[in-house]
């Protein structure tokens, strides 16, 4: 990608007339943009292979096409998520299903997750809630609902794991409702459970879903559909099954919630699906309500406005920034959330930020590491731009008149660690932490006192591991990273503003743009320090954008 300082105003209007229109509209109306959130363990990964296996865009579930040796969950690209065979990183898949588009960003599903998770969730229309049929509502899914809630995001939920074990499901439903506070509205209802499980019934078709056990799940699973008083879908079920299952269907359809489109569609309802990814079990429904129910791309807010996903003008912003993704090239990829009009390779477009302009030359498609060119893109759609350093996370990149989107809130960290370098790569390791930082894997701080040892402040602990992980394989450095007292990182809202001594665990730092952060040893010392200095405004987030780039 090329840098441009002084672009001519021609090329960075757009204009689309009214023969390109429809084909714009269409584009955007066929797309789907979603990401799927649970608590460890709930089976998110599966389902995500078990959708690109029905989608067709892999041939056995943990294949990519043509790959059949491969065994590794295909949006798992990294080398420490395959070690341990757990999402780190959000990852874009991107694949056709009945006509539509769709854009999947799987998110981290391990405890340890980072900022990658929430950034994720901003760039999407809508969201797939993974539940653990045995553990019910979890605390990471709570945590990641709320992110939902506060952004407004359709939920659609899949009950997973009814092959095992399980509660019953009327006791999920009022999990979901009571600790999430959103009206559940079950689609299907599973007959019978754990050894048990034999399918679905569709309680708006009003038919019975049984399947077959396919080895492994790694092939779709064959169905068989009839009618509710079959007396050979009976036999099959067993009579002690079949009475319970007919038994709570008769209290659900007289006395639970009833599915409405447009309370889904308001974040005030999610529609329930039961099932097994791991089977194959009650699939087929729940990913034809995903095709059917899912919003196309929604309008976003602008300091200029709304912009609609029709409008003639290319917008979008960068809401992950990935480095050595290829690693023989080494090289940096923008994430971008295309937020209207039709992008087209060689296109060039503002940076709101820096003011400056770029040429999209290498625009690509991802399908977790796999990559490929691409020549257009709609509202909806993920990119991916090379990144030779002068994108930021939260910049809006536009053609036509000035705007920018809301800036991407960064989320406080949790958990601090100094890292302390093992060998002499110094200027390695001051390259890797400054990359790792950029793409908002962590946040740095330095201590004014003492050694200038690099402090890191992350969403969850098992970032440190990964810090670890990537400076030795992509960096050739080895680090340790020992945990720090810290617990909080809290910016000066006024950086010229004197400072009382600081007791306890409290110190003064500074961030990579030299801003001024108090780091506390705990949320009392936050606590304190704020009723004794009532005239300092403390801030939870970075108080400004990331520098321009000179």
């Amino acid at each position: 990608m090329s840098l441009i300082t002084d672009p001519e105003p021609a090329e960075l209007t757009q204009s689309t007339d009214a023969s390109t229109a429809p084909d714009l509209e269409r584009e955007v109306a066929r797309r789907r943009t979603f990401a799927i959130i649970s608590h460890p363990d709930a089976g998110k990964t599966t389902l995500t292979e078990k959708l690109l296996l029905y989608a067709g865009a892999i041939e056995l579930a943990g294949a990519v096409r043509g790959r059949q040796n491969r065994r590794k969950a295909t949006s798992d690209w990294m080398a420490l998520e395959q070690e341990r065979g757990i999402s780190i990183t959000a990852a874009a898949l991107e694949f056709e299903l009945e006509g539509r588009r769709m854009a999947l960003l799987d998110t981290p599903g391990h405890k340890d997750f980072s900022e990658d998770t929430y950034r994720a969730l901003i760039a999407a229309d809508s969201v797939v809630m993974v539940i653990d049929a045995a553990n019910g509502v979890e605390e990471q899914t709570r945590k990641l609902f709320e992110v939902c809630r506060r952004h407004r995001l359709p939920i659609l939920t899949f009950i997973n794991k009814f092959d095992r074990p399980s509660k019953d499901p009327m006791e999920l439903l009022d999990d979901l409702e009571r600790t999430l506070g959103i009206a559940a509205a079950p689609v299907n209802w599973p007959v019978g459970s754990a050894e048990k499980f034999r399918g679905v019934y569709d309680i708006e078709a009003k038919q019975l879903l049984l399947y077959e056990r396919e080895a492994q799940g790694q092939h779709r699973a064959p169905v068989d559909m009839s009618a509710l008083d079959d007396p050979a879908a009976r036999e099959l079920v067993g009579d002690e099954a079949y009475a319970h299952f007919r038994e709570s269907l008769d209290v659900i359809r007289a006395a639970g919630t009833h599915f409405d489109a447009a309370e889904y569609l308001a974040g005030r309802q999610t529609p329930v699906f039961f099932g097994s990814a791991l089977t194959n079990f009650g699939l087929e429904p729940f990913l034809q309500a995903l095709v059917e129910l899912a919003p196309p791309p929604q309008p976003r807010l602008s300091d200029s406005g709304i912009v609609s996903p029709t409008d003639d003008r290319v917008t979008g912003f960068v809401f992950k920034i990935q480095a050595n993704m290829d690693p023989r090239h080494r090289d940096r990829v923008a994430f971008v959330r295309i937020c209207s009009g039709r992008f087209e390779k060689d296109m060039v477009l503002l940076n709101s930020r820096v003011g400056r302009t770029v040429r999209a030359s290498r625009a690509y498609r991802f399908f977790g590491r796999e990559r490929e060119t691409i020549t257009e893109a709609y509202a909806g759609d993920i990119l991916g731009l090379v990144n030779p350093g002068q994108f930021a996370i939260g910049d809006t990149l536009h053609t036509g008149a000035p705007l920018r989107f809301l800036d991407i809130p960064r989320f406080p960290a949790e958990h601090f660690g100094r890292v302390r370098l093992q060998d002499t790569r110094y200027k390695q390791f001051d390259e890797g932490l400054r990359q790792l930082e950029e793409e908002g894997l962590m946040q740095v701080f330095y201590v004014t006192t003492g050694r200038r040892e690099p402090i890191v402040g992350v969403v969850g602990a098992l970032q440190f591991d990964v810090i670890t992980s990537r400076l030795r394989t992509e960096y050739n450095v080895e680090v340790q990273v020992e945990p720090a007292t810290y617990t909080a990182a809290r910016w000066l809202a006024d950086p010229t503003q004197t400072l009382p001594s600081l007791g306890g665990q409290t110190a003064l730092a500074v961030d990579r743009q030299e801003r001024r952060v108090l780091l506390f040893g705990s949320d009392w010392e936050v606590q304190y320090f704020e009723r004794q200095n009532p005239t300092i405004k403390l801030l939870a987030e970075s108080p400004v954008a990331a520098p321009t780039t000179r």
